[in-house]
């Protein structure tokens, strides 16, 4: 009734000829109506002859881990078989059908539950009252549906309105299940089986407001009559109302079938077989009363409450001794340890060590499997039923470890405070606090973050490696804000630490990412020699790779991250911030479509954790590529979008990033003015850089720009400025890109030297892009000293470059330069219909013209086989071609770089 809009928007979702997957969020009150929609889609999917996956949350199982997804997959358990052995490995592992001591990789569960839902495509899922879903469960659906597209799948989600929905709450459609209108409620109560009428339906209507769990329920209850004809008064909101309807009506029904009710309402799904069979000594009659009353249903012979609210009003209406035995005959009749071990906890009220080790158990397992979320909860509540002071505070610095992996600062936070509680050990309140300050550093609040890392560095000077980690975590906080006061707290406190013979690593990674000028003359040379000891630690390999990459080691940098990504265990000692600079690795290397994939993944998992800083760090690296394509607007939006996440005062990373980005795009569109003002952002007035790293990247683009606009001055003092501020601390980067701006911004007669000791040091090929603009800029020098001959393979070196790397804007002004060389450049088309690919297609292209099959390709890149497929049936034509057999000829040097596609799932952060 009153809901044909959102039926036929269903349906049209179920049509049988779609060609791409359909996500749909249903967000409603209770009683709006989710449910029963989501029952008529899958009645509809069914008469369609296709496949159905449904699983429904519930409040209890909500902290077990993964039990979601074992819901869903239930009736296709016999279908993993024909997954890649990877895949199913990891997902039986999460499934708990599998053992294993680690826990496998989220992305690998996620590819498998993505192959599996291709392979059964066409296909319907369904997720009811998803707030009560378990976080790796909702994880899982995640991933799945942001790579779902070309699938014929359609995701249906029902959840209560305001409730989070992490991974899914943004960037998908939402159906709002609003209020019935006047029509549609008077229609609605026409259709009981006792119509209300006068004063009381008019008193119903009202207390309703058009939700139509309620218009039935106060007709069938007869709340206007039990009321005197004045209705419910009381000022409870519509869902206790309705609670306290329900309650009222178990009140009155027989003792044995009330008790079964209870043992009902305390079971978990898969407790409810045994359930649906109520206590032995109530007979097979005991339903039948609590069906004549409308509150369970009979579905062969399972037993289910009619609504989620009944279940709710059931069991708190129960006094807590009718609960404690209810959860005592469920523990006993329950074969799974996790569930006897919730159900044990729910009937204890004072500390029992029996049960805390049962609940510690079921941590360890959740676990091993990647369920971080209910690992915590389960540890939590273990602390609370341990007997002995000391093992609440072990137990719960445990859980505080564990819950960083979900982004839940707030939770992480109090598990802390909770330790500093129950514990005088500086060594497990330095830990919990630990797990709190390494989280804090990806948001926003950055001197909060940096104070309390770097106290707890001072507080556990006796623990050498919790003093390091902390300092480590400081170090990045160090990098994201740029304050200077930062540094010199961590040069005080390094010297005092004891010699790390075994941390020379982490060491490093302090110095470099707190002052890579300083340390990188020293840290350079020793840097290969770390590599080479670090191999076989996926964790420790992408450290160093950070450490290369921020001291201008691209090609070492980029070689390290490809290497950990074939080992990459989502755990470690090092921290895992700067989780982006595989991303900014990859651009400066040329390899900008894996760039792009790098920032997609690390915004889409932030996004979910409300991590706000670690999200600007992708979309500045994404608008940062989408200006070097040409692509302004996007680009512009981008970093705006980055800026805004976060206070360019305590990010000035971000701020000198973004400065950067909007530069770029304002010089592919011709906007000098523009260009100039936002380079020279990047520097405060006097001159100072914004940021001690990022800075330092504009100051080419800045005297170009300078030059276009008549400031050559301000710029040349700037750069000389810079270059006394860098001493001989600089990178061969640092010092190419100087030497460009000097070139520049000098007399036409004194420009040659800095142009030739640009260009000098081979190093330079690690930026393709940034040598290929020097190229440029010294062709059109040499064209315009009438030296044409010298100028012309400059130029056409600096425009292969750009158009394998699909640099638009720079593309045409090589060009332009040619033919004023006398040289009508190539179109270079194929280069040109690869960038115009997405950084996925290129990827799947890439590995497709290496002869890899589409499921080896899925594999590969956390896709299904369908959707590789689909990628490649629209790619064909862009290419101009017609068979798979021509992509080897069609790209051969077209895409950057030579490198495998960069597995992203390393650079989630934090730790995800």
């Amino acid at each position: 009734m009153g809901r044909e809009i959102e039926t036929a928007e269903i349906t049209r979702r179920l049509a049988t000829d779609r060609s791409r997957a359909e996500v749909l969020i249903l967000t409603g009150d209770p009683g709006t109506g989710k449910s029963a929609l989501l029952d008529l889609a899958i009645g509809h999917a069914r008469r369609q002859g296709e496949r159905v996956l449904r699983a429904v949350g519930s409040e209890s199982e909500s902290r077990l881990g993964f039990a979601g997804l074992h819901q869903l997959l239930r009736p296709v358990l016999g279908e993993l078989d024909g997954l890649p052995p990877r895949q199913r490995s990891a997902l039986r592992t999460v499934l708990g059908l599998d053992e294993t001591t680690e826990a496998p990789d989220g992305m690998l569960v996620g590819s498998a539950v993505l192959t599996l839902v291709s392979d059964l495509a066409p296909l319907l899922v369904v997720v009811d009252d998803a707030q009560w879903i378990d976080r790796a469960s909702l994880d899982v659906l995640s991933f799945v549906a942001r790579r779902l597209d070309g699938e014929p799948v359609t995701l249906l989600v029902g959840v209560r309105a305001d409730a989070p929905l992490p991974g899914l709450d943004k960037g998908y459609e939402r159906l709002e299940l609003v209020p019935l209108s006047a029509e549609a409620a008077n229609r609605l109560l026409d259709r009981q089986p006792a119509p209300p009428t006068g004063r009381a339906r008019v008193r119903i209507l009202q207390e309703a407001a058009g939700n139509p769990l309620a218009l039935i329920e106060f007709a069938r209850a007869g709340v206007a009559r039990h009321s005197g004809g004045s209705g419910v008064e009381s000022p409870l909101p519509l869902t206790d109302r309705l609670e306290r309807i329900f309650a009222e009506q178990a009140r009155f029904l027989p003792e044995p079938t009330r008790r079964s009710l209870v043992l009902l309402a305390a079971a978990d799904p898969a407790d409810a077989p045994t359930a649906s069979r109520g206590l032995p000594e109530a007979g097979d009659q005991a339903w039948v009363p609590a069906e004549r009353a409308g509150l369970v249903r009979q579905d062969g012979v399972r037993i289910s409450f009619r609504h989620p609210l009944i279940r709710s009003a059931v069991y708190h209406a129960a006094s807590f001794e009718e609960r404690r035995q209810a959860h005592l005959a469920l523990a006993a009749l329950s074969e799974e340890p996790d569930r006897r071990a919730w159900h044990l906890a729910a009937a204890t009220t004072r500390p029992d060590s029996s049960v805390s080790d049962a609940l510690r158990q079921t941590a360890d397992r959740a676990r091993r499997r990647g369920g971080y979320a209910a690992a915590a909860a389960a540890l939590e509540r273990a602390a609370e039923l341990s007997p002995r002071r000391a093992d609440r505070a072990r137990l719960l610095a445990e859980a505080a470890g564990l819950a960083v992996l979900t982004g839940q600062l707030g939770w992480v936070e109090r598990l802390a405070a909770e330790v500093r509680e129950h514990s005088d050990d500086p060594a497990l309140i330095s830990r919990a606090s630990l797990a709190a300050g390494q989280l804090m550093a990806l948001r926003r609040n950055h001197a909060a973050a940096f104070a309390s890392l770097t106290r707890i560095a001072k507080e556990a000077a006796t623990h050498s490696s919790r003093v390091m980690d902390a300092l480590a975590a400081a170090a990045v906080v160090r990098y994201y804000s740029g304050e200077e006061s930062q540094r010199q707290q961590l040069e005080t406190l390094l010297p005092a630490l004891p010699d790390p013979t075994v941390r020379d690593a982490l060491r490093a990674w302090v110095q470099a990412v707190s002052d890579p000028h300083g340390a990188g003359a020293r840290l350079t040379p020793e840097l290969p020699a770390l590599i080479a000891g670090a191999k076989g630690d996926a964790a420790l390999l992408t450290a160093l790779a950070v450490v290369a990459w921020i001291l201008d080691q691209t090609a070492l940098a980029a070689k390290t991250f490809d290497e950990a990504y074939d080992r990459w265990q989502a755990s470690g000692a090092l921290p895992d911030g700067l989780g982006s600079a595989v991303g900014w690795t990859y651009l400066e290397q040329g390899r900008w479509a894996e760039a792009r994939a790098v920032a997609a993944e690390i915004a889409a998992v932030a996004s979910a954790a409300g991590l706000d800083h670690a999200e600007a760090c992708a979309q500045v690296l994404d608008a940062t590529v989408l200006a070097l394509l040409g692509r302004a607007a996007e680009a512009r939006r981008g970093a705006e979008r980055a800026l805004a996440l976060v206070d360019p005062l305590e990010s000035r990373s971000i701020a000198a990033s973004a400065r950067r980005a909007l530069g770029l795009a304002a010089v592919a569109e011709g906007d000098y003015d523009t260009a100039y003002a936002q380079f020279r952002a990047a520097f405060t007035d006097d001159g100072e850089p914004v940021h001690y790293h990022v800075s330092y990247t504009v100051l080419a683009e800045l005297a170009a720009a300078a030059v276009r606009k008549g400031r050559q001055e301000d710029a040349a003092a700037l750069l000389e400025r810079a270059a006394r501020r860098l001493g001989t601390g600089m990178s061969a980067r640092i010092a190419a890109l100087l030497d460009r701006g000097r070139a520049l911004l000098a007399d036409p007669g004194q420009a040659e030297p800095y142009f030739q000791a640009a260009l000098a040091d081979d190093a330079g090929e690690q930026w393709p892009f940034e040598r290929a603009q020097t190229l440029l800029d010294h062709g059109e020098w040499l064209r315009r000293q009438r030296r044409i001959a010298e100028a012309r393979p400059l130029l056409t070196t600096a425009l292969e470059t750009f158009q394998r790397l699909g640099a638009r804007p720079w593309i045409e002004r090589a060009q332009s330069e040619l033919r004023a060389a006398g040289i009508e450049a190539a179109a270079g088309v194929v280069p040109g219909a690869l960038t115009e690919l997405s950084p996925q297609q290129q990827q799947i292209v890439r590995l497709a013209a290496r002869g890899l099959t589409n499921r080896e390709i899925g594999d590969r890149l956390y896709l299904s086989p369908r959707t590789v497929g689909s990628h490649l049936y629209r790619v064909f034509p862009k290419l101009g071609i017609t068979a798979r057999s021509q992509l080897r000829d069609v790209i051969e040097g077209a895409l950057p770089g030579d490198h495998a596609p960069a597995e992203v799932r390393a650079v989630l952060t934090p730790r995800a």
